[in-house]
């Protein structure tokens, strides 16, 4: 599953949680499965060319190559190129594939801003700071100092306009005691079909899907489709030809939230990174 769907899902289905009166940290498991049998071919072998002694030593090698002068001068121009391939590294010598995807992430929300932090995986560690009252989202990383502009570009790119179908159900479930009622939402564009599986909940006061399909940033296909859902996910499914990915909230935890943790702090550095348009 590529990074840039990966992203792209994680923000229109967070973002939408801003435009609410609550304030605190909700919690999301993340699991994702690669059910494509060439794509999971691929994953396969790969898995077994990391395990090999002879590519573990490779890696090894590689790593001390990262501490010669020049190599750190040029990795210092890109903190963040540095930061993820240190990551993708350190996993690599754990030889396990699944250990670079990541495993959960947290939503700070106050007003109509949020704060997504991964966890876990390549990934880990990346946050997403959305400022709505601006229009703008940006890719924070705390550990080098810096920051990239992501550009809403997802929704402009399509030439063909996706065929949308939404189907609620009256199928429930309870997710941490919320009454949650399942909504389907098929879509399917240039040939492909991408099903989501949506369980919402009206029990939680100041959180709803409906504003997101008001906001410019929700253009895209899933801002056709959020007015006609009611309540907050609690629970999420999106299946594609390459997998699936299931998302489920953990914690929701009401508090108070600094005002600093909304802002992209004054001493940091903008750059390019592989995230800067999605």
């Amino acid at each position: 599953m590529k990074p840039q769907i990966l992203i792209a899902c994680l923000f229109f289905t967070y973002t939408c949680l801003a435009q609410s009166s609550f304030e605190g940290t909700i919690k999301y498991s993340m699991k994702m499965e690669v059910t494509d049998p060439v794509a999971k071919k691929r994953m396969e072998e790969t898995q077994t060319k990391l395990n090999d002694p002879a590519t573990q030593a490779k890696m090894k090698e590689m790593e001390k190559q990262m501490n010669d002068p020049q190599f750190k001068a040029m990795m210092e121009a890109n903190p963040q190129m540095k930061s993820q391939m240190e990551k993708a590294m350190k996993m690599a010598q754990g030889g396990t594939m699944g250990s670079m995807m990541p495993s959960s992430f947290m939503v700070k929300l106050k007003g109509i801003n949020s704060l997504t932090q991964m966890e876990g995986g390549v990934m880990g560690g990346m946050e997403i700071l959305n400022l709505t009252e601006k229009n703008q989202s940006y890719s924070i990383d705390r550990s080098n100092k810096t920051f990239t502009v992501l550009q809403h570009q997802m929704a402009e790119s399509s030439q063909t306009k996706p065929d949308v179908k939404v189907t609620k159900t009256n199928e429930t479930t309870r997710v941490l005691n919320y009454l949650c009622t399942k909504t389907i939402v098929e879509i399917t564009q240039n040939g492909k079909t991408m099903k989501n599986y949506y369980w919402t909940t009206t029990e939680i006061k100041g959180l709803d899907l409906t504003s997101l399909s008001k906001q410019q940033v929700g253009r895209g296909n899933q801002s056709m489709f959020y007015k006609d859902i009611e309540g907050v996910p609690l629970k999420m499914e999106m299946t594609m030809p390459e997998g699936s990915m299931m998302m489920e909230v953990t914690e929701i935890k009401k508090e108070s939230l600094s005002d600093s943790l909304f802002e992209v702090p004054a001493d940091y550095k903008e750059v390019k990174g592989f995230t800067g348009k999605y």
